[in-house]
């Protein structure tokens, strides 16, 4: 195999592994954009995964799986959204709850879903049908650049989503309202934006792109459904909001690198190379680069006496009294 082949390759894996991520990271960048700290990422990544999976299963129906997957996160971020914006609570505290309740609820389900919740173990069970990569011609050939024209309609969606969501943030009136309420609620409101409405929809928001990555993991990335299949990259999510700084034009810059090194290890396995590093340090390596990301940005932000850029309002909860 050359090396261009093997570049080739690797980059349509970390295409495919970055879907899931990127439509996570894109989720959390809009709510903590509207001053909502959603921790909740990876058990809402979960329940779209299982939700998305279990449809699918019985009913045959792709479109179906991913609609339910999307309701499911949804769902999962409104109990977050009003846990935290109508009744004020700690938002880390809730997005912990959120995470616990919905890692435990999926592993539960995924070995009871059937009549009467009992009788079917979908754990290890193959889907009758999946997301496939859809090639367009001619494009697909092009040296290293070809991969990007071999991929699942959920990569290619995300092709349109990101530019359209950093021209809706950064130049729309309706991004300008989300920016405020993250920024000066207060602000916001005199200026007669409804800020706790605002925030219940981006959370929401959120969420659903939350469970349409998780939905990708299982009805595409590996078309099946096991126990924690997220692997902690909810966690990685969320830092990689930071990495983006905030900006969804960013976002797949660092799902990009996150997607490249964690597929790196399966590359290098398929190709027969021999390492001189374990093949379990590539397994680590995504966590350790984020947080020797987290820590330079910590200190860069120092130095210039900043603070990434982030929200001024985030995590802060606002009361309409407040006004």
């Amino acid at each position: 195999m050359s090396n261009l082949d093997f570049i080739t390759k690797l980059l349509a894996a970390t295409l495919a592994m970055g879907t899931s991520l990127t439509y996570a990271t894109l989720g959390e960048v809009f709510t903590e954009k509207s001053g909502v700290l959603n921790l909740g990422v990876e058990g809402t990544m979960l329940m779209g995964a299982l939700s998305g999976f279990a449809v699918t299963y019985f009913t045959s129906s792709l479109i179906l799986g991913l609609l339910i997957a999307i309701l499911a996160g949804a769902l999962f971020s409104l109990i977050h959204a009003f846990i935290t914006i109508t009744l004020r609570a700690n938002q880390v505290v809730s997005g912990l709850a959120i995470t616990m309740f919905g890692t435990g609820l999926a592993n539960f389900l995924g070995k009871k879903i059937g009549p009467e919740l009992n009788g079917y173990n979908l754990v290890g069970l193959n889907l009758p049908v999946r997301f496939h990569n859809i090639s367009i011609p001619l494009l697909n050939r092009l040296p290293f650049l070809g991969a990007f024209f071999n991929v699942s309609v959920l990569t290619y969606a995300l092709y349109l989503i990101l530019p359209l969501s950093w021209y809706y943030m950064y130049k729309t009136k309706y991004g300008l309202a989300l920016r405020a309420v993250g920024e000066a609620p207060r602000t916001a409101a005199a200026m007669g934006i409804n800020v706790n409405k605002n925030r219940y929809l981006y959370t929401i928001l959120g969420g659903a792109f939350s469970g349409l990555g998780g939905a990708a993991l299982s009805l595409f990335f590996t078309p099946s459904w096991n126990d924690g299949m997220t692997g902690g990259m909810g966690w990685i999510a969320i830092a990689l909001v930071i990495f983006s700084t905030w900006n969804p034009g960013r976002v797949a810059i660092g799902t990009l690198i996150f997607g490249g090194i964690t597929s790196l290890q399966f590359a290098i396995q398929a190709a027969g190379i021999r390492m001189i590093i374990p093949a379990q340090f590539l397994a680590i390596a995504p966590y350790f680069i984020t947080l020797v990301t987290l820590v330079f940005m910590t200190i860069n932000a120092q130095r210039k006496e900043g603070h990434f850029a982030s929200p001024s309002a985030l995590g802060v909860a606002f009361a309409i009294d407040e006004k």
